[in-house]
């Protein structure tokens, strides 16, 4: 089989998922449609419809896109069988009903940004980098009817540094991503669409725990002070810059502050746990007993800044220790 008589029905919405597409595309790959979310409306009226950042590259290449409310609409399907998909390639897009996975002849496969079987869900980068880890990677698996436990196909990892945030490892991920993405293509057009997986199974056998990677709500970003000053690092460079990891802050309610980057001093307090406080010029949070420094902050409707200028905005607010 050639590249190009594979049709590659391709399922993507963000930035995430562009290169993925572009590398196809460059490659010489028969991508015959795109299927990605409808227009978001933005303003302050939602009266400008912004398209999917996949969509546009799909415009500017002349594919077609298909962007359907509902994914067991009857149009859609119908429209989507007329594509006569061999494999369908998902990458950061929503959950798929049976009827859409099921339809290529040699399934559809995801590109998750984690090395399955942990980090199931949907904030797979941010939980990596809360939980401490080291490590991560990129997963290509077929789709089943459950979330994110299909075969596994290829996998491919990449360190975690000590100082990156979600923003950084996204960047490495999406590059991987597209490399894997294409590599699994390769190995399928080699085959004729047959291509050797495995069940997860085989690899949950030898984990001791399982990290799950849920969505994330306001709800679940606010920083516990009493945890260790590691522990509050991980959590905000785990959600810097997007959603990002906020805090009370000062006696009215509504007030919050949102903390972008910091820094582990090492340093032992005696400050109760949460405090802001100014010591050498520095921003401090108390943190397990450690002083934690804040080097990128935001509070409620103002702007995000670095802490020499909250500091000199909030001289009569924090104390100096």
């Amino acid at each position: 089989m050639k590249k190009e008589e594979l049709r590659i029905v391709f399922m993507g919405t963000p930035e995430f998922a562009v290169p993925t597409l572009q590398a196809l595309v460059e490659g010489g790959y028969n991508v015959v449609c795109v299927v990605t979310q409808p227009d978001k409306p933005v303003g302050k009226h939602h009266h400008t419809l912004q398209p999917p950042a996949v969509k546009v590259y799909a415009n500017e290449h002349g594919i077609p896109v298909l962007q359907p409310d509902k994914m067991k609409d009857e149009s859609f399907l119908k429209e989507l069988n007329e594509y006569h998909p061999d494999v369908q390639v998902v990458v950061a897009f929503r959950m798929l009903p049976e009827v859409v996975w099921a339809l290529p002849r040699f399934g559809t496969f995801n590109v998750h940004a984690a090395l399955l079987p942990q980090y199931r869900g949907a904030a797979p980068i941010n939980w990596a980098i809360i939980n401490g880890e080291e490590r991560t990677g990129v997963t290509t698996f077929f789709l089943d009817r459950n979330i994110d436990t299909g075969r596994i196909i290829m996998q491919r990892e990449m360190p975690i540094g000590a100082e990156d945030n979600v923003e950084t490892v996204y960047d490495r991920l999406m590059r991987l991503g597209a490399e894997i993405a294409v590599e699994t293509i390769d190995r399928m057009i080699e085959g004729n669409g047959k291509i050797d997986s495995i069940p997860q199974e085989q690899l949950i056998s030898g984990v001791e725990k399982l990290n799950d990677a849920p969505k994330l709500f306001k709800e679940n970003c606010i920083i516990n002070w009493n945890m260790s000053a590691k522990q509050v690092h991980n959590f905000i460079r785990g959600l810097s810059p997007i959603p990002g990891a906020w805090a009370p802050f000062g006696s009215d309610a509504r007030q919050t502050i949102k903390i972008y980057e910091s820094h582990i001093t090492g340093i032992c307090t005696d400050q109760p746990a949460g405090t802001l406080f100014s010591y050498q010029g520095r921003l401090m949070a108390s943190a397990g007993g450690e002083m934690l420094e804040l080097l990128q902050v935001q509070l409620s409707g103002k702007r995000r800044m670095a802490s020499k200028d909250f500091l000199n905005g909030m001289k009569t607010s924090i104390a100096e220790v």
